[in-house]
């Protein structure tokens, strides 16, 4: 299937998605919203990869949502209305608007399968709310983040706040929301935001493929049993995720599977592990 936004392929357990609009710096154009949901969650419910790799060609990651998506009757404003008491009520339909643009970033991070995401050159606005959803970034150094929303008069409002809270101290984080300045590549390291950095886009790429496969051999459930669990701890008290990890325990731990680990190291051969099942929408 073609997309306007990005290139996808599956091969060895693993879906690269990569943004294809480098002329345009890969911007967030109103495609952009419908296409990101659609891929990761076609991915993650039919179980068609074990690990998600997000990157990008060209010069920079992504220069954010693109300003045509705000504007005319179909934008998320929705157009100027001559009625004043249409203008009123245009306010819940941008609720429900901002939060169609926040399921393309939160998709990232109820995907059932670790997302990583490598980073060159800006990761500007929305670009930052997509980062903030993935499981780990990677980054070249010549690569930074803006929270280009205040420079533009308005607040981040589809992820950037509520995940980077998580991510950064607080007082970095308010500094760079309040500044609009950039976050440069070897700051975000110092910062954690990032987990590696790369002189070579190509380097870093092949660095997270090389992660990414290593992901892959383990088994699928205890890594989509990890993702739970650590997106629940953070967004839970210590005694709730304890409590949540043995009741996950109780109905998913595989004897199986460990066992076959353990002979897969002591035959010093790759381990085989059985694929996540697909999601049954359709029940009736």
């Amino acid at each position: 299937m073609g997309y306007e936004c990005f290139n996808v392929t599956i091969e060895e357990g693993i879906a690269h998605i990569q943004f294809s609009r480098p002329d345009k710096f890969n911007s967030m154009i109103r495609e952009f919203w419908t296409e990101m949901p659609d891929i990761i969650e076609d991915i993650s419910e039919n179980a068609k990869a074990r690990v998600i790799v997000v990157s990008s060609q060209g010069k920079h990651f992504c220069s954010g949502m693109d300003l045509a998506v705000f504007g005319g009757n179909d934008g998320i404003g929705g157009g100027a209305k001559p009625d004043p008491r249409a203008n009123e009520q245009r306010k819940e339909s941008f609720r429900i608007n901002v939060k169609h643009l926040q399921r393309a970033i939160s998709c990232l991070d109820d995907a059932r399968m670790p997302v990583l995401m490598a980073i060159q050159g800006g990761c500007i606005g929305g670009a930052v709310d997509l980062a903030s959803s993935a499981d780990m970034r990677y980054i070249t150094s010549d690569g930074f983040f803006c929270i280009q929303e205040i420079n533009i008069g308005m607040t981040a409002d589809v992820g950037t706040f509520p995940r980077l809270c998580q991510l950064l101290p607080q007082g970095m984080l308010r500094e760079l929301a309040y500044t609009g300045r950039r976050l440069p590549a070897h700051r975000a390291k110092e910062l954690g935001l990032v987990n590696e950095i790369y002189d070579r886009h190509e380097d870093m790429i092949a660095a997270v493929m090389a992660t990414a496969r290593e992901i892959a051999s383990k088994s699928p459930l205890a890594v989509a049993g990890s993702k739970v669990m650590i997106n629940y701890a953070r967004d839970h008290t210590i005694a709730d995720g304890l409590d949540y990890i043995a009741t996950w325990q109780t109905g998913m731990f595989q004897p199986a599977e460990m066992a076959e680990a353990f002979a897969a190291k002591a035959e010093k051969r790759d381990a085989d592990f059985p694929d996540l099942v697909p999601i049954r929408k359709n029940l009736g």
